[in-house]
């Protein structure tokens, strides 16, 4: 599977992982993207990079997992 095809993969998880806030994209570029929580009143609760090895798997589970801690917090 190529880069691509792994981002596409990590951006549908993440963004079905955060449901209802959204999960926007920014700075997609040299395989690595950033990705914001924002909350139903546009406010950013989470933003965070993430890089090739994280996209999938249990890399992309903890990092799910420590944006929902954050968000709690």
């Amino acid at each position: 599977m190529n880069t691509h095809t792994q981002i596409q993969d990590a951006i549908r998880t993440l963004s079905s992982a955060f449901a209802p806030f959204d999960c926007r994209i920014l700075a997609a570029r040299k395989g690595s993207f950033s990705f914001t929580i924002v909350n139903q009143a546009g406010i950013a609760k989470h933003s965070q990079r993430l890089y090739p090895g994280q996209y999938n798997g249990e890399r992309l589970q903890q990092v799910i997992e420590r944006a929902r801690e954050s968000l709690v917090a």
